[in-house]
């Protein structure tokens, strides 16, 4: 009862700072690992573009105001946003006041940032508190020297985001003035929730959670502010809130804690079971200081003997292409409900999963997909950077580090993609300086998560893969059975799972301006055209021996892409029972891949 009245009451005062009714993307914006004392900075803040960019020749890191709005979280290209400029934006600045509760005195504050594309320095009353490389990656800022309890403050960002350049990734974005065939709307500055929060100075600073179902137990591997040897750390692991199993130990950084789970319940894309995990930080008089809730599904994923398996059991996987676009609010979701609905979208179509392309996903999508039992491959958006530039290669790694480091502990990510297929010649890729990057990048990753597998590169190139994917577009059956087989570019196949990362893309509209829509295999005439093409190319990769999986391109149209099997809008194009119905005649479980 009394954890219940605790529960409620951080409930209450979360609400209360928030005031949720008026602030765009209320909801707490890291779902697994929440504490009751945050406030969301998104909502109205104040802006100008600095073209020349002479912004700080101009002391504007100590503006108090800027002459034009914008609404947090939505880029400046983005119609939610309210500015809706669709031309290259190289240098901005926002503006907004942040004030600390009298509450937070004695605590620990910490400002954090969901995403800023590409490059951000904070300031707060004209003083630098720091600064971040990586449009894509989270990042968090202890800004408790440059705030008072109970007072008000000044906060500056300026913003740097060079499309161009070639020293950083961009994803889909477009380097042109407009989209076009496959490459999209750009995004720059703010793109996902900002937010603080109070935390003791002795508090869970983050916990790495690794299942092991094999011998029944859960490892945590807790870091903290700051170590103690007179503070404890409990936790409690939860099943529909009947407690589990509950262990104490020293706030020891680095110290794994094994927390034994008897009639373990795994978690699937079939039946999604997630343990509810509290953290509490005792104080010798046994006060709690800090409280994080969290939560873990158990299962396990690996690769053995060509075969990709989910909790010991082969596991075809159906995956669809999601990019993750959104016509109003570009690379950020409308509302939360929009990036359970993708999901849900996505499993009423056949598919169990998806290959998050060419864009890091909020972790609000991680914990739906968790919530629903939604298979994902997370894929860092690593094009628009020159491959043979060793800046480029050090912007990449440290945000490529962050991307793992922040969304490891999501049971629904089962591959780790680093890489999409190269749009350099084979001369190119041979570059030294392209495979110790895609070699350095592998074992990057492993060493961060062994837990699972990694492509190296989704495509037709490989140099050090657990997974051996490929691109395979051909729009005729015969034709695309030829091609379901492993190549050996770069390196020779090793018997590593074969997957086919990326087909279909079958262009179809029945909008009558068609002459810039772009996708695969030529313009079909009618809607049944679709279906006999779906049909033949399933039935192909039906009858394949070798095959472990596929992804299908793509789930919604973007922009000038009309392969989507939904408009951009997110309404369906085509008879979705009979979509399902083609996708799901290859089981997830089948007694026999290979």
């Amino acid at each position: 009862m009394k954890k219940a009245h605790l529960i409620l009451a951080g409930l209450l005062l979360s609400f209360t700072l928030n005031a949720a009714n008026d602030i765009p993307r209320p909801e707490y914006p890291r779902p697994q690992f929440e504490r009751s004392e945050w406030i969301n900075l998104n909502g109205e803040w104040t802006y100008e573009f600095d073209f020349s960019n002479s912004g700080k020749s101009r002391r504007l890191t100590i503006a108090k105001q800027f002459s034009n709005t914008i609404t947090v979280p939505f880029c400046p290209e983005s119609k939610l946003s309210g500015v809706n400029y669709t031309d290259f934006i190289n240098q901005m600045w926002y503006q907004r006041p942040i004030s600390i509760p009298s509450d937070w005195e004695g605590k620990k504050i910490i400002l954090h940032f969901g995403a800023v594309d590409y490059y951000a320095e904070v300031f707060i009353d004209g003083h630098y508190v720091g600064s971040h490389y990586g449009g894509s990656s989270s990042f968090s800022m202890d800004v408790t020297p440059a705030v008072k309890a109970g007072q008000k403050h000044n906060l500056v960002v300026y913003v740097t985001d060079d499309a161009r350049s070639g020293l950083q990734t961009i994803g889909k974005q477009s380097t042109r003035i407009s989209p076009y065939g496959c490459f999209y709307s750009r995004v720059t500055g703010i793109w996902q929730t900002v937010w603080m929060e109070a935390v003791s100075h002795y508090g869970l600073k983050s916990a790495v959670t690794t299942p092991d179902i094999d011998e029944e137990q859960l490892i945590i591997t807790p870091e903290f502010y700051q170590a103690s040897n007179d503070r404890t750390l409990q936790i409690t692991l939860y099943d529909n809130q009947k407690k589990v199993v509950q262990k104490t130990v020293k706030c020891n950084n680095g110290t794994p804690v094994i927390l034994p789970i008897k009639n373990m319940k795994l978690w699937s894309p079939e039946d999604p079971h997630l343990y509810d995990i509290v953290y509490s930080i005792k104080s010798p008089t046994g006060e709690t200081v800090d409280e994080v809730k969290s939560y873990i599904g158990m299962r396990k994923v690996h690769t053995a003997d060509g075969m990709i398996y989910l909790n010991n059991e082969p596991y075809f996987q159906r995956l669809v292409l999601n990019q993750g676009y959104y016509p109003d609010g570009l690379w950020t979701a409308p509302n939360d409900e929009a990036l359970k609905n993708d999901i849900l979208l996505s499993k009423a179509a056949g598919f169990n999963g998806a290959r998050l392309h060419q864009k890091v996903f909020e972790e609000r999508f991680h914990y739906w997909a968790d919530k629903l039992g939604f298979i994902t491959w997370g894929e860092s958006p690593n094009w628009g950077m020159n491959i043979k530039n060793e800046v480029a290669s050090r912007n990449f790694l440290s945000e490529w580090a962050e991307v793992i480091t922040r969304d490891r502990n999501h049971p629904s990510i089962i591959t780790w993609v680093p890489f999409n297929q190269p749009l350099e010649d084979a001369l190119t890729l041979l570059t030294g300086t392209m495979m110790r990057l895609c070699i350095g990048t592998y074992q990057l990753t492993k060493a961060i998560d062994p837990s699972r597998p990694v492509n190296g590169i989704a495509g037709d190139v490989h140099f050090m893969s657990d997974i051996w994917s490929i691109r395979n577009y051909e729009s005729d059956a015969m034709r695309f059975a030829q091609h379901l087989k492993p190549n050996n570019r770069m390196a020779f196949y090793n018997n590593q799972p074969f997957f086919i990362g990326e087909f279909g893309g079958i262009l179809w509209t029945e909008s009558t301006k068609r002459d810039n829509s772009w996708g695969y295999g030529g313009m079909l005439t009618n809607e049944e055209g679709f279906y006999e093409r779906l049909e033949g190319l399933i039935q192909t990769i039906a009858s394949s021996p070798d095959v472990t999986g596929f992804c299908y391109t793509q789930l919604t149209d973007i922009d000038l892409e009309k392969n989507g099997i939904y408009y951009y809008d997110r309404r369906p194009k085509l008879d979705m029972q009979r979509i399902k119905t083609i996708f799901e005649k290859i089981p997830s479980r089948p007694k026999k891949i290979k």
